[in-house]
């Protein structure tokens, strides 16, 4: 027995096995009236948040939990304040008690995982019990999901039932890459409940296109002005240093310092200030653009980028700039540059040699540059080659461009594997510098050859 979604809420009727409306079509004349026709209490304002990533796989250790770190950065960039990232086992009492507490403190749920067909996925059962509703299937989802096995020419299992499941304060949230939707629950109290797939691949589309235009427009965080400036060249304790404690240590704007694996970044985030004469008022956006202003001041040319940028996606915009192309050699990195550029456009050729097989220091790797650039028809060559320094790496560096060459040497943190990231993220920095420094016809400034530690 199951849910007739063209009648009441509460009608019971058989499912009838006559061709349904196409699921992404389905779910868009649901979702607005879901969203729009909101339930007593449901103009609280979604300031706080709790991710719950729900999975044995993930409290055994056998996968990580990256979901949850995603989520969270986009919604403290939004300005809501998540409370806790907790990774549940499939197990339904725990799931429902760590969703009962999450309800009871935070304004928005989202869990991730628990999904799926089989019987150790109870993310829906668990919510249902949480609301106290009954899950019923919905046949708009059912007919979606055969016609999914119909295209395949793989009879439906029975099993994936339960994916076309739906609760009465629930809206699907339609999913284009799996067979698992999502759920969008609204509580009488204004706090909501999302429902995502724990595949990432699943995860970030349903997320972006679907949940982030109807979070923002129910009315999410603060109202918090972000932007984030990364650095290369200087570790975190250098930039606390540099930005000093009154700036880290204040209410608006927050400022605060994240290690990454390529790049030390700096938060810069701001709430509107009133003023209670009227006069003197501080927008969000002014704040922060005079924080970035001294972090700028006192990080020098450590910065590199601003907001998610990859050093792929840096070096891809300074290149189309001029409309010059690359050629990279590599010596003793095992390909950590090219595994850095990985996603970059316009790189022509990349070159990978084994260790020792050229670490002279007096070889003249600018002209080497030039020879790979050459050879690879680019418009720019980039050598690196990196050589053990006891605990430490040494990195040398060379560009050419069309306006001239250049030549960098720095002595990084660490050796083996770490060493040899911290060469090609080095290669990158020197790379972007001498392509800022390359009008086109002038040479990139002058490098000093002493090592510096980084």
């Amino acid at each position: 027995m199951v849910r007739d979604p063209h009648r009441g809420r509460g009608t019971v009727s058989r499912v009838a096995r006559r061709p349904a409306p196409v699921y992404a079509r389905t779910v868009s004349r649901r979702a607005p009236a879901a969203v729009s026709q909101r339930p007593p209490g449901a103009q609280r304002r979604l300031r706080t948040a709790e991710i719950l990533a729900v999975g044995s796989e993930l409290t055994n250790g056998e996968t990580r939990d990256t979901n949850g770190g995603e989520l969270a950065g986009w919604l403290a960039g939004a300005g809501v304040l998540v409370e806790g990232i907790v990774s549940l086992p499939d197990d339904a009492r725990l799931v429902s008690d760590a969703l009962r507490r999450a309800l009871g403190r935070v304004d928005l749920v989202v869990t991730t995982g628990g999904l799926g067909p089989t019987p150790d996925d109870l993310t829906r059962e668990a919510i249902a019990s949480v609301v106290g509703e009954q899950p019923e299937v919905d046949p708009e989802l059912e007919a979606w999901l055969r016609a999914i096995f119909e295209r395949r020419g793989i009879p439906f299992p029975e099993l994936n039932g339960k994916q076309a499941w739906l609760i009465p304060s629930a809206t699907p949230i339609p999913n284009e890459r799996g067979t698992a939707p999502g759920w969008w629950v609204d509580r009488p109290d204004g706090r909501v409940l999302v429902a995502l797939p724990g595949p990432p691949r699943e995860m970030r589309p349903l997320w972006h296109e679907w949940v982030r235009p109807r979070l923002e427009q129910r009315g999410l965080g603060d109202r918090r002005v972000v932007r984030t400036l990364r650095t290369t060249g200087i570790g975190e304790s250098q930039v606390v240093e540099r930005l000093g404690e009154a700036l880290l240590r204040g209410a608006n704007p927050v400022v605060a310092t994240y290690a990454r694996a390529d790049a030390v970044d700096v938060r810069v985030s701001a709430v509107a200030e009133a003023s209670p004469t009227g006069h003197g008022a501080r927008t969000a956006a002014g704040i922060v653009d005079a924080t970035v202003a001294a972090v700028r001041a006192a990080l020098g040319g450590h910065i590199w980028a601003e907001g998610e940028t990859t050093w792929a996606e840096a070096l891809t915009a300074a290149l189309a700039a001029r409309g010059w192309t690359l050629a990279t050699e590599e010596v003793g990195t095992q390909g950590a540059l090219v595994a850095l550029l990985a996603e970059a456009a316009g790189v022509r050729s990349e070159r990978v040699l084994a260790a020792n097989m050229t670490d002279d220091p007096a070889e003249d790797l600018q002209e080497r540059a030039r020879a790979v650039a050459a050879a690879a028809g680019a418009d720019v060559g980039l050598v690196l080659v990196a050589v053990p320094a006891g605990r430490d790496t040494i990195a040398r560096i060379a560009v050419a461009t069309p306006g001239g060459t250049s030549r960098a040497e720095r002595l990084l943190f660490l050796g083996g594997t770490a060493g040899r990231i911290r060469a090609g993220i080095a290669a990158a920095a020197v790379l972007l510098e001498a392509l800022a420094w390359a009008p086109d016809a002038a040479p990139p400034r002058p490098e000093p050859e002493r090592p510096s530690l980084s």
